[in-house]
């Protein structure tokens, strides 16, 4: 398979990078490119680009697959063929994230510091070790402090010869302005929901219908739709959400739901603590010379080590539960969607098919203009949680919201 074909829905965006990745292999080769020349970094190709595009459009996904195109070493491109062919050694380690010049940053915590960002303009000055490039994928570039974002504009402005910058951001808005405009900028769309329901049953193995319905439940995004469709407990999660617009007709339910919702990414969040941090710290203790499993004392001096890791995983589970509250309030925010479509008689289609007596129930109990409050509302919340309230007071002043209407 090629290295682009999981990237859905994006066919401007593959055909622009297959073009750069084309012209970058005439940089390496010194091929000649129809003029008789060695075609110029100014073209197809350029060492900054700038992915953006809603949650689930692939931003990761198309960076990676660049990054595998530029360090594809198939024969066939010498013979016409475009790079990226997916299955020789460049292609295939770039992809798993093995390939000695590729380099993939993404971030478990809040933010991407100073510290982390300098480690990286420093692997950017070294040569690619196997003569093509040294790419640098950046996937939470929006997380980059202001600071850190100083940091890395030196290492974009004046870049080293052989080495390529892969940002990916929400939207521009989320990127330093002298950072992106020496970036190259692709704008990725939601893909279709029936080819991200495609993808999964290609690629994942997933029954044909309940991938159609994770993929319409979670509108074209293809992480979550793959999530839903593997995860047995992402689907409870949900279900317990889309049921919260029935239960807040008082105080006291508001009350228990915004309780309930807090409590679910907490509970996310410890799943994934159990899941990761507590082989981290074997592997850790064991580095350090403690026998694993035992709990017993690790030598002199190497405490600080280990105070740096609870803190980095106590970092982690802050943004894990804050990542599932923005995840629940984005089905929220679908559920009221379909409503409002059923109250204007819209032809869009509707996303949460499997709670269509709720849907049909909250329609008929209230009116559009109050549909489109609820929905500021958990937008409201949701930029609260930006500004750093409370978690809980910022979710009960919506689910009150949400009842006021």
């Amino acid at each position: 398979m090629a290295v682009w074909d999981d990237l859905v829905g994006q066919d401007r965006v593959t055909e622009q990078l297959s073009a750069a990745a084309r012209d970058a292999d005439a940089l390496v080769t010194g091929a000649a490119s129809p003029e008789g020349g060695v075609p110029a970094a100014g073209g197809s190709m350029t060492h900054a680009w700038l992915f953006t595009g809603p949650p689930g459009s692939g931003r990761a996904t198309a960076a990676r697959a660049f990054a595998a195109a530029l360090q594809c070493v198939s024969p066939d491109r010498a013979h016409g063929g475009m790079p990226g062919c997916g299955f020789c050694d460049g292609c295939h380690t770039s992809l798993v994230g093995t390939h000695a010049d590729v380099e993939i940053v993404r971030t478990d915590q809040l933010s991407i510091g100073v510290k982390e960002t300098r480690d990286l303009v420093r692997r950017s000055q070294l040569s690619p070790a196997g003569g093509r490039w040294q790419v640098i994928v950046l996937e939470d570039a929006d997380r980059l402090t202001e600071g850190a974002g100083n940091v890395l504009l030196k290492a974009v402005e004046e870049p080293a010869p052989r080495t390529v910058w892969l940002l990916c951001a929400p939207s521009l808005e989320d990127v330093l302005p002298t950072i992106r405009s020496r970036c190259r900028h692709l704008t990725l769309r939601t893909p279709p929901v029936e080819a991200v329901a495609d993808l999964l049953t290609r690629r994942d193995g997933i029954e044909p219908e309940l991938a159609a319905q994770s993929a319409r439940a979670t509108q074209g995004h293809i992480g979550r739709a793959r999530r839903l469709a593997t995860d047995e407990r992402a689907r409870a999660r949900r279900a317990a959400v889309l049921k919260l617009p029935l239960r807040v007709d008082d105080i006291g339910g508001c009350l228990k739901g915004a309780q309930e919702l807090i409590d679910a990414a907490a509970e996310d969040a410890k799943q994934v603590a159990e899941e990761v941090d507590t082989k981290e710290t074997e592997e850790l203790r064991a580095a350090l010379g403690a026998a694993a499993g035992t709990g017993g004392r690790l030598p002199r001096g190497t405490a600080g080590v280990m105070k740096d890791l609870q803190d980095r995983q106590k970092r982690r589970g802050t943004r894990t539960q804050r990542d599932s509250l923005d995840l629940a309030l984005v089905d929220l925010t679908g559920f009221y969607r379909d409503v409002l479509a059923m109250q204007l008689g819209s032809p869009v289609a509707i996303a949460n098919v499997d709670v269509g007596d709720a849907l049909r129930r909250v329609a008929s109990g209230s009116r559009p203009e109050q549909t489109l409050r609820r929905i500021e509302a958990i937008i409201e919340c949701r930029r609260a949680l930006d500004r750093n309230v409370a978690p809980l007071l910022a979710v009960e002043a919506m689910t009150v919201a949400l009842r006021a209407g």
